[in-house]
């Protein structure tokens, strides 16, 4: 029993991923950072803009960089090699369709 509980503990760090996820505030903008090593597409998508996809920069081999205005806050998600996904984000919400996104604010 003991181990099939440390298998799936295992099993939920692999499915996770090793993305890291961090922001930075610079001279009136805000700079939103994914690291993720195993993604070759990366897409962002925020309310600041109606969820429109947009594609990061790519700064270094597993780096990937959005700048945005900074502004109040705002919920988002990325879309890494097709699939929806969230980084470990401090603040989650429920969207009006039962999905969650991030939710950015500014305190963060």
């Amino acid at each position: 029993m003991m181990r099939l509980s440390l298998w799936s503990l295992a099993a939920v760090f692999v499915l996770a991923g090793c993305a890291t996820h961090y922001y930075r505030q610079e001279a009136g903008k805000l700079q939103v950072y994914l690291k993720d090593g195993k993604a070759a597409d990366v897409q962002f998508a925020s309310s600041l803009d109606g969820f429109t996809l947009r594609r990061p920069e790519k700064t270094d081999s597993k780096t990937w960089r959005i700048t945005l205005p900074r502004t109040g806050a705002f919920s988002y998600f990325y879309v890494i090699d097709g699939k929806v996904r969230l980084p470990d984000c401090p603040y989650r919400e429920t969207d009006d369709f039962g999905s969650q996104n991030c939710l950015y604010t500014p305190e963060q």
